[in-house]
């Protein structure tokens, strides 16, 4: 039986403004062709009312003892990565995406970073997808090894990377550190344009990339939500249209989404 592989949007209750919008958006740019064996979505104890994800609770707690409370329960060897404020504003090809995954399972990599970010710095290699070099990256010279954004993670090794009790950033503050000291060989492509962001790899053309936005700051609508909430407008639907306006009062009133005070981030010494 053959490496199989599903797409993990890992959710948490008090973003539950931003699910509709993620599935809608998602649905619009991610092509159905796509050899995916499953879609998931990650609440803590909320439902979600998708028939397209399969909705798994992790229960109460911590970043990371949720993330490990999922994905002890999918039997899937490999994971896409995704969190729920990240809005997909550009397809891509569902023969650029087979040819990614089939990458990943032929040469058993551990992680494949999928966004542009000016945090990577990386090294061409001669592998060429649809134009796309695949980087590796330097792990001394970037900054974020472990990231929250787009990724396919070998399952296990994820699994790996997961201290107890961890909160987002720790997480990334934490887990990059410990990626530092094993130095995994992680590879790169410019799959996805975060935010408009530059390619990072040395690319013959970055016609088939796609794109997504991080639509929530702090748990706050930001400006690249004006966007897609105009978009939901011009649908003609009126749920969507019920949606966008009260997405609207949330981003023209600076609501939290769920009404609550700001959550607390911290940090403890640098990268």
């Amino acid at each position: 039986m053959g490496k199989t592989i599903a797409v993990v949007v890992h959710a948490c209750d008090r973003y539950a403004l931003l699910y509709r919008g993620f599935e809608y958006f998602f649905k619009k740019h991610w092509p159905a062709e796509v050899a995916i064996n499953n879609y998931y979505f990650l609440t803590e104890e909320a439902d979600t009312d998708s028939a397209f994800f399969k909705n798994i609770k992790t229960g109460m707690g911590e970043w990371s003892d949720r993330l490990e409370n999922a994905l002890k329960k999918i039997p899937e060897d490999y994971i896409i990565y995704l969190q729920e404020d990240m809005w997909f504003s550009k397809s891509v090809a569902a023969s650029t995406f087979n040819k990614i995954i089939d990458l990943v399972k032929e040469y058993d990599i551990q992680l494949l970073k999928l966004n542009s970010s000016e945090v990577y710095k990386t090294i061409n290699t001669d592998l060429v997808i649809d134009d796309l070099r695949i980087g590796v990256i330097d792990n001394l010279a970037s900054k974020y090894l472990m990231s929250h954004q787009p990724s396919i993670w070998n399952k296990n090794f994820l699994l790996s990377q997961l201290a107890y009790h961890e909160h987002p950033w720790r997480n990334e503050r934490e887990g990059t550190k410990r990626l530092r000291k094993i130095n995994p060989v992680i590879y790169h492509i410019d799959l996805f344009s975060e935010n408009g962001k530059n390619p990072v790899n040395f690319n013959i053309s970055t016609i088939h990339s796609g794109a997504y936005m991080t639509v929530s700051v702090n748990a706050q609508l930001n400006d690249f939500a004006v966007a897609f909430i105009n978009e939901l407008r011009c649908t003609n639907d009126l749920t969507n249209i019920d949606y966008a306006n009260k997405l609207s009062i949330y981003y023209n009133n600076k609501y939290t989404h769920d009404g609550k005070s700001k959550p607390r981030r911290s940090f403890f010494g640098m990268l």
